[in-house]
């Protein structure tokens, strides 16, 4: 059985079942698309089909593309990955470490013990942690008020650490202060310096903040689970282009097919169709651990509609790059050990094996994260990719 065969039958299967409502996804190595696809409807019982220019908010998986972003200023020099990252943004000195809260329900802090580094925030060693997996953040922005991050208000990235910047990993906002630390020695807003520098050059024209026209057309609603079964379809809205902060964690737009062009250009060691964005040695920096001895963990919800516990293969040792996860063994899948990998929010996920010259990227739209039937399809579609190769 070939390739698009073997991912149709997956896809299908997923769609048919009344599983996923839409599934778009591409499989790729660095020469090009091996096999892209479409299954489903944008939105649940709207009769339009899912097509491979379907527009996703990918959530996550903006953060590997706002780490480029900041390592191609690390290679010329305008960010350091060891420096204080407060060097660049003052404001991170203020940022402390919760330690606990009071009888009142007041937070309890304290100054950290160290000052973060660009290298810590790309691979969330630096103490930030998201709400929706950790209650005492939950509890914290509940007793000051902070914003939330779906504001966009820069002031919600303000939140506490949970531990000394470089001792623990735990999953948060680093990568939104990396994408303000590349605005910052730039001069630029980080979706125009993407635009200008990475995403254009790269041939990435359906990846944004803000989508355009074109883009707006062509996106795909958010599913969450209806009362009784099946699934209740929330149409996208409008992004407004005047927000405080773009998120360089969460906020682009993308397709399968754009965000294909990305992992190519990793499998490519930072070059795409000829076009250079990144030195060679930069992506071996980016494909290694860059958080010593610390370990990727479950993530345990604390958000149960947003998000299940979430975690790849329990079981093996994972590591984090700059800024992928890295599974530091071979996965069950047939993914090699030493492969990049992340995901975003509403059940979109992509991998890029070096070793192996194959990448694939498989977006839904569907809430809650990692619900094991929303998360399997994904596993079965690297299984068949795998399973193809032989």
């Amino acid at each position: 059985m070939d390739l698009a065969t073997r991912i149709d039958a997956v896809m299908r299967m997923a769609v048919d079942s009344g599983g996923i409502p839409g599934i778009s996804a591409v499989v790729s190595t660095a020469a090009g698309d091996l096999c892209t696809a479409a299954c489903g409807e944008r939105a649940s019982g709207g009769g339009t089909p899912m097509t491979p220019d379907t527009v996703f908010w990918i959530a996550s998986l903006s953060k590997a593309v706002t780490a480029a972003c900041a390592m191609q200023q690390v290679e010329q020099g305008r960010l350091s990955l060891d420096a204080p990252a407060a060097d660049v943004l003052p404001e991170l000195d203020t940022i402390q470490v919760l330690t606990g809260f009071a009888d009142d329900g007041s937070p309890i802090l304290r100054a950290p013990k160290s000052r973060m580094t660009l290298r810590q925030l790309l691979t969330h060693s630096a103490g930030f942690a998201y709400n929706f997996w950790q209650e005492p953040i939950a509890r914290y922005i509940a007793a000051t008020g902070l914003p939330d991050i779906a504001t966009r208000r820069r002031r919600s990235l303000h939140l506490p650490l949970l531990f000394d910047p470089g001792t623990g990993w735990e999953y948060g906002v680093g990568i939104d202060w990396a994408g303000l630390m590349v605005e910052a020695v730039t001069g630029m807003r980080l979706g125009h310096y993407m635009r200008e520098h990475l995403c254009g050059p790269l041939g990435m024209h359906d990846t944004a903040f803000v989508p355009t026209a074109s883009m707006q057309a062509r996106r795909t609603s958010m599913h969450t689970p209806a009362d009784g079964g099946g699934w209740k379809s929330s149409p996208p809205g409008i992004v407004a282009a005047d927000t405080e902060i773009e998120m360089g964690g969460g906020g682009l737009h993308s397709t399968a097919p754009d965000y294909a062009r990305f992992n190519r250009m990793i499998l490519g060691r930072g070059t795409l169709d000829g076009v250079q964005v990144l030195r060679p040695e930069t992506v071996a920096m980016m494909s290694v651990n860059q958080m010593g001895a610390n370990r990727v963990h479950m993530l345990r919800t604390a958000a149960p509609a947003i998000s299940a516990d979430a975690e790849f293969f329990p079981g093996l040792e994972k590591s984090w790059g700059l800024s992928f996860m890295i599974n530091e063994q071979p996965a069950p899948t047939g993914r090699s050990a030493g492969s990049l990998a992340w995901a975003g929010l509403p059940n979109c996920y992509h991998w890029i094996d070096p070793k192996r010259d194959i990448a694939g990227v498989f977006l839904t739209q569907t809430l809650p994260f990692a619900r094991p039937d929303l998360m399997q399809p994904f596993l079965d579609f690297e299984r068949a990719v795998y399973d193809s190769l032989g």
